[in-house]
Protein backbone atom coordinates (compact mmCIF):
# COMPACT_ATOMS: atom_id res chain seq x y z
CA UNK A 1 0.00 0.00 0.00
CA UNK A 2 1.20 3.86 -0.94
CA UNK A 3 0.59 5.71 1.87
CA UNK A 4 0.18 9.39 0.95
CA UNK A 5 -0.34 12.91 2.74
CA UNK A 6 -1.73 15.67 1.29
CA UNK A 7 -1.60 19.68 1.57
CA UNK A 8 -2.98 21.94 0.40
CA UNK A 9 -4.66 25.54 2.23
CA UNK A 10 -7.94 25.20 -0.21
CA UNK A 11 -10.61 22.56 1.92
CA UNK A 12 -12.49 22.27 -1.87
CA UNK A 13 -8.91 21.03 -3.33
CA UNK A 14 -7.49 18.51 -0.62
CA UNK A 15 -11.19 17.28 -0.70
CA UNK A 16 -10.87 16.72 -4.37
CA UNK A 17 -7.12 15.24 -4.18
CA UNK A 18 -8.63 12.92 -1.72
CA UNK A 19 -11.61 11.66 -3.41
CA UNK A 20 -9.46 11.14 -6.24
CA UNK A 21 -6.71 9.24 -4.57
CA UNK A 22 -8.98 6.95 -3.00
CA UNK A 23 -10.22 5.46 -6.45
CA UNK A 24 -7.03 3.93 -6.44
CA UNK A 25 -6.91 0.58 -4.55
CA UNK A 26 -3.48 0.36 -3.63
CA UNK A 27 -3.18 4.22 -2.37
CA UNK A 28 -3.98 5.35 0.98
CA UNK A 29 -4.56 8.76 1.88
CA UNK A 30 -3.00 8.67 5.72
CA UNK A 31 -3.56 12.50 6.21
CA UNK A 32 -4.34 15.95 5.30
CA UNK A 33 -2.75 19.28 5.76
CA UNK A 34 -3.93 22.73 5.57
CA UNK A 35 -0.58 24.43 5.57
CA UNK A 36 3.54 23.67 5.45
CA UNK A 37 3.94 23.26 9.36
CA UNK A 38 0.99 20.87 9.52
CA UNK A 39 2.37 18.78 6.87
CA UNK A 40 6.09 18.55 8.28
CA UNK A 41 4.13 17.74 11.34
CA UNK A 42 2.31 15.02 9.50
CA UNK A 43 5.25 13.65 7.67
CA UNK A 44 7.10 13.09 11.33
CA UNK A 45 4.77 11.39 12.76
CA UNK A 46 3.09 9.20 9.46
CA UNK A 47 5.91 8.92 7.56
CA UNK A 48 3.76 8.19 4.29
CA UNK A 49 5.64 7.39 1.11
CA UNK A 50 4.92 10.49 -0.70
CA UNK A 51 3.74 14.11 0.34
CA UNK A 52 1.79 16.11 -1.98
CA UNK A 53 2.19 19.80 -1.35
CA UNK A 54 1.13 22.54 -2.33
CA UNK A 55 3.37 25.42 -3.20
CA UNK A 56 1.60 28.35 -2.14
CA UNK A 57 0.53 27.69 1.51
CA UNK A 58 0.54 29.94 4.75
CA UNK A 59 3.31 29.86 6.95
CA UNK A 60 6.69 28.33 5.38
CA UNK A 61 4.81 27.44 2.50
CA UNK A 62 5.09 24.27 -0.36
CA UNK A 63 9.00 24.84 -0.78
CA UNK A 64 9.66 25.14 3.25
CA UNK A 65 7.75 22.28 3.82
CA UNK A 66 9.46 20.62 0.94
CA UNK A 67 13.11 21.64 2.68
CA UNK A 68 11.88 20.30 6.28
CA UNK A 69 10.66 17.02 4.97
CA UNK A 70 13.76 16.40 2.94
CA UNK A 71 15.54 17.14 6.06
CA UNK A 72 13.82 15.31 8.42
CA UNK A 73 12.30 12.89 6.65
CA UNK A 74 14.57 11.93 4.03
CA UNK A 75 12.24 8.71 2.97
CA UNK A 76 9.42 10.64 2.14
CA UNK A 77 8.99 11.81 -1.36
CA UNK A 78 7.88 15.01 -1.75
CA UNK A 79 5.89 16.34 -4.75
CA UNK A 80 5.47 19.87 -5.20
CA UNK A 81 1.62 21.07 -6.43
CA UNK A 82 1.07 24.84 -8.16
CA UNK A 83 -1.21 26.19 -10.52
CA UNK A 84 1.15 27.44 -12.77
CA UNK A 85 4.45 27.03 -14.21
CA UNK A 86 6.00 29.66 -12.56
CA UNK A 87 10.11 29.38 -13.19
CA UNK A 88 10.93 31.03 -9.76
CA UNK A 89 9.42 27.81 -7.90
CA UNK A 90 11.05 25.02 -10.11
CA UNK A 91 14.90 25.43 -9.02
CA UNK A 92 13.47 26.71 -5.75
CA UNK A 93 11.91 22.73 -5.06
CA UNK A 94 14.51 21.00 -6.63
CA UNK A 95 16.90 22.76 -4.20
CA UNK A 96 14.72 22.51 -1.11
CA UNK A 97 14.77 18.55 -1.71
CA UNK A 98 11.51 17.68 -3.22
CA UNK A 99 11.72 15.09 -6.02
CA UNK A 100 8.54 15.50 -7.95
CA UNK A 101 6.89 18.64 -9.36
CA UNK A 102 2.63 18.81 -11.08
CA UNK A 103 0.74 20.85 -12.48
CA UNK A 104 -2.82 20.93 -10.59
CA UNK A 105 -4.62 20.67 -14.39
CA UNK A 106 -2.50 16.92 -14.90
CA UNK A 107 -4.66 14.60 -15.51
CA UNK A 108 -5.41 11.78 -12.77
CA UNK A 109 -3.14 8.87 -14.76
CA UNK A 110 -0.36 11.44 -14.30
CA UNK A 111 -1.13 12.57 -10.68
CA UNK A 112 -1.18 8.63 -10.16
CA UNK A 113 1.52 7.75 -12.05
CA UNK A 114 3.73 10.28 -10.66
CA UNK A 115 3.39 9.20 -7.03
CA UNK A 116 4.52 5.58 -8.25
CA UNK A 117 7.29 7.11 -9.65
CA UNK A 118 7.96 9.03 -6.25
CA UNK A 119 7.04 5.92 -3.75
CA UNK A 120 9.72 4.14 -6.18
CA UNK A 121 12.88 6.65 -5.18
CA UNK A 122 12.32 8.08 -8.57
CA UNK A 123 12.07 11.85 -9.82
CA UNK A 124 9.51 13.12 -12.14
CA UNK A 125 9.06 16.58 -13.95
CA UNK A 126 5.98 17.55 -16.57
CA UNK A 127 7.65 17.63 -20.08
CA UNK A 128 7.16 21.34 -20.64
CA UNK A 129 9.29 22.28 -17.03
CA UNK A 130 11.77 19.82 -18.06
CA UNK A 131 12.13 22.06 -21.13
CA UNK A 132 12.51 25.04 -19.21
CA UNK A 133 15.23 23.67 -17.30
CA UNK A 134 17.14 22.80 -20.48
CA UNK A 135 16.96 26.17 -21.93
CA UNK A 136 18.03 27.53 -18.72
CA UNK A 137 20.98 25.27 -18.54
CA UNK A 138 21.83 25.80 -22.02
CA UNK A 139 21.78 29.34 -22.05
CA UNK A 140 23.94 29.22 -19.63
CA UNK A 141 26.13 26.95 -20.79
CA UNK A 142 26.34 28.99 -23.84
CA UNK A 143 27.20 32.15 -20.65
CA UNK A 144 30.26 29.95 -19.56
CA UNK A 145 31.58 29.45 -22.94
CA UNK A 146 31.85 33.35 -23.61
CA UNK A 147 32.36 34.55 -20.07
CA UNK A 148 35.71 33.81 -18.39
CA UNK A 149 35.26 32.02 -15.36
CA UNK A 150 34.41 34.22 -12.52
CA UNK A 151 35.56 34.87 -8.94
CA UNK A 152 33.16 35.07 -6.36
CA UNK A 153 34.78 38.43 -5.18
CA UNK A 154 32.75 40.64 -7.78
CA UNK A 155 29.99 40.06 -5.07
CA UNK A 156 30.11 41.84 -2.04
CA UNK A 157 29.56 40.24 0.83
CA UNK A 158 25.96 40.63 1.38
CA UNK A 159 25.28 39.85 -2.52
CA UNK A 160 27.60 36.27 -1.35
CA UNK A 161 25.02 35.78 1.47
CA UNK A 162 21.74 36.27 -0.38
CA UNK A 163 22.82 34.54 -3.56
CA UNK A 164 24.30 31.65 -1.19
CA UNK A 165 20.23 31.24 0.03
CA UNK A 166 19.43 31.42 -3.37
CA UNK A 167 21.05 28.64 -4.30
CA UNK A 168 19.58 26.40 -1.35
CA UNK A 169 16.08 27.60 -2.49
CA UNK A 170 14.57 30.30 -0.25
CA UNK A 171 12.49 32.79 -1.24
CA UNK A 172 13.13 36.45 -0.78
CA UNK A 173 11.21 36.54 2.19
CA UNK A 174 13.01 33.77 3.56
CA UNK A 175 16.45 35.35 3.12
CA UNK A 176 15.12 38.68 4.71
CA UNK A 177 14.45 36.82 7.59
CA UNK A 178 17.42 34.84 7.84
CA UNK A 179 19.74 38.04 7.24
CA UNK A 180 17.57 39.97 9.31
CA UNK A 181 17.18 42.85 6.36
CA UNK A 182 13.66 43.42 4.70
CA UNK A 183 12.56 42.04 1.18
CA UNK A 184 12.87 45.15 -0.50
CA UNK A 185 16.81 44.85 0.22
CA UNK A 186 16.96 41.52 -0.83
CA UNK A 187 15.73 42.44 -3.96
CA UNK A 188 18.12 44.94 -4.45
CA UNK A 189 20.85 43.26 -3.70
CA UNK A 190 19.62 40.33 -6.54
CA UNK A 191 19.15 42.66 -9.23
CA UNK A 192 22.85 43.81 -9.03
CA UNK A 193 24.09 40.21 -8.48
CA UNK A 194 21.89 39.26 -12.25
CA UNK A 195 24.39 42.78 -13.61
CA UNK A 196 27.53 41.55 -11.90
CA UNK A 197 26.58 37.95 -13.27
CA UNK A 198 25.48 38.96 -16.36
CA UNK A 199 22.61 36.58 -15.65
CA UNK A 200 18.54 36.80 -16.09
CA UNK A 201 17.11 35.45 -13.05
CA UNK A 202 17.72 33.90 -10.37
CA UNK A 203 17.62 30.44 -11.54
CA UNK A 204 20.25 31.43 -13.78
CA UNK A 205 22.25 33.02 -10.93
CA UNK A 206 21.96 30.19 -8.97
CA UNK A 207 23.16 27.60 -11.78
CA UNK A 208 26.09 30.18 -12.65
CA UNK A 209 26.98 29.88 -8.65
CA UNK A 210 27.06 25.90 -8.68
CA UNK A 211 29.18 25.76 -12.29
CA UNK A 212 31.43 28.16 -10.81
CA UNK A 213 31.82 25.94 -7.55
CA UNK A 214 31.05 28.66 -5.31
CA UNK A 215 28.75 27.25 -3.05
CA UNK A 216 27.88 22.89 -2.00
CA UNK A 217 25.10 21.78 -4.14
CA UNK A 218 21.88 21.84 -2.52
CA UNK A 219 20.19 18.31 -2.25
CA UNK A 220 19.69 17.42 -6.12
CA UNK A 221 16.15 15.95 -8.02
CA UNK A 222 15.90 11.82 -7.23
CA UNK A 223 18.61 12.01 -4.45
Amino acid sequence: MLRVIVADDHQLVREGLVRLLSMETELEVVGVAADGEEAVTLAERLQPNVALVDVRMPGIGGIGAARSIATRCPDVGVILLTMHDEDEFIFEGIAAGARGYLLKDCSHQELVGTLREIARGGAYLPPNLLSKLFVEFQSLRKHRVTTPSASCEVLSRREKDVLEWVVRGYSNKQIARQLCIDETTVKTHLHRIFEKLNVRDRTQAAIFALQQGWFVPPVALGA
